[in-house]
């Protein structure tokens, strides 16, 4: 792979970079109405920026629930990065980041397809299959040793 770094946003520096990725990812690729996309939960929630030489190529977001609980949503990899594992990169730096503070339990909801992604993390599947975005999504969680 090439030059792919990882790291938390800058929410002035890099939120329109985001905002691009999850335009062509859950937009244009999903047909995800954009006021479901952004929801009002960017702004309270820590932004994950994949640059891969120097272009920025990927991105997820963690939202604390509470003290105990955090949830990771919104990753995004544009389909020219795709299959060099970003995705699985992205993830695994949003676990550290959530590991470093304290926080024991992880939950997502994945789009049914890529949930072996996640269960490579780790993470369980709970609970049906349930449309959110009009997408198949499977509830996830994981915990972790903080």
């Amino acid at each position: 792979m090439s030059d792919l770094i990882i790291k938390l946003a800058d929410y002035q520096e890099d939120f329109p970079k985001i905002e691009e990725i999850r335009r062509i990812v859950f937009q244009e690729g999903q047909g995800v109405d954009p006021d479901l996309d952004f929801d009002g939960d960017d702004e309270i929630s820590e932004q994950l920026i994949a640059y891969l030489d120097n272009e920025a190529v990927g991105t997820a977001r963690i939202r604390y629930l509470n003290d105990k609980t955090a949830k990771i949503e919104r990753l995004a990899v544009l389909p020219i990065a795709r299959g060099q594992g970003i995705g699985k990169k992205i993830m695994e730096k949003a676990l550290l980041v959530i590991a470093s503070k304290n926080i024991p339990e992880v939950v997502l909801h994945a789009q049914e397809y890529v949930k072996g992604l996640h269960q490579q993390l780790g993470f369980q599947e709970e609970g049906e299959v349930f449309e959110e975005a009009g997408i198949r999504h499977v509830k996830m969680k994981k915990y972790l040793n903080c």
